[in-house]
């Protein structure tokens, strides 16, 4: 199934003009690219009742929610016949997504690119698998190969969701230097913080942080937040080095040392099979 992710970005009025005639392109390059199912993506805390009905009227498969309350949203993609995938990031919303009748649920690790909580993978993922049984889950963060995906299998998952080692694919809809930057990258380089959400003046709530690699802004603003909410002759410099495009959020989990080239997404998850089968061998020798 392809993907078009919308959530990433969400500005301060959540939905500007230029963000829905963006959304509008986005599905458009979906439909011109393929005619399998596909899916969609959203901050749910972001989100609006009309734009999700504009989306829908385009009959995706799947929608994502991510990132908040998936109650206000789900009677809506039940009515449009898509298939309601929830993303969480603790226990609690699990239950959330359980009780509004996911169909799936994304257990997110800490260790994911861009924003999530505080709960890391390895033991976070079986206890959503415990918890949501028999609901499928998916887990996420700092998975990028086929090792992570037979680990993620092992711990009772359905599969695996990976975002930063697709950007990393020729399809991806992403800045050729962001690509680079997660190519020549370590998980070293990334940090989990507010700082950048604070400086594009986007309002997260505090619970979900950002990892992103790390750059000369957020090294010099890391663990000054509340300092940096009243500069705003800081937050100009950073909104004016932005739109030069001296700075980018390169958003990137700390999967990217295992991320070593850029490869067609088809090659890729042909490569990933490969790999977890061999490491289930393995395990399975043992």
């Amino acid at each position: 199934m392809v993907a078009s992710d919308l959530s990433a970005g969400a500005a301060k009025s959540p939905w500007p003009p230029e963000r829905l005639e963006w959304c509008q392109q986005q599905i458009e390059v979906t439909l011109s690219q393929t005619q399998q199912p596909w899916g969609i993506g959203f901050i749910t805390w972001a989100l609006e009742p009309a734009i999700l009905d504009q989306v829908l009227s385009y009959r995706p498969a799947a929608v994502m929610l991510s990132m908040g309350d998936p109650g206000p949203f789900a009677e809506q993609v039940r009515q449009a016949r898509a298939r309601l995938i929830v993303q969480v990031t603790d226990l609690e919303e699990a239950r959330q997504a359980l009780d509004v009748g996911a169909d799936v649920v994304v257990a997110q690790g800490s260790e994911a690119g861009g924003h999530g909580g505080r709960r890391a993978t390895l033991p976070f993922v079986p206890a959503v698998v415990d918890l949501a049984s028999p609901t499928p889950v998916l887990a996420a963060g700092g998975i990028a190969d086929g090792r992570g995906l037979a680990a993620a299998l092992v711990l009772g998952a359905a599969g695996a969701l990976m975002g930063t080692r697709f950007e990393a694919t020729h399809e991806a809809l992403v800045e050729p230097a962001a690509k680079r930057a997660i190519v020549e990258g370590s998980g070293e380089d990334t940090e989990r913080s507010r700082v950048l959400d604070i400086a594009r003046g986007v309002h997260w709530p505090h619970k979900y942080t950002g990892r992103t690699l790390r750059n000369s802004f957020l090294e010099q603003w890391l663990g000054r937040e509340e300092e940096l909410v009243q500069d705003d002759n800081a937050i100009r410099a950073y909104q004016a080095a932005a739109a030069r495009g001296d700075i980018v959020p390169v958003w990137a989990g700390e999967g990217i040392d295992l991320i070593t080239d850029l490869a067609s997404a088809a090659d890729l998850v042909a490569l990933i099979v490969r790999q977890a089968e061999e490491a289930l061998g393995r395990a399975g020798k043992r």
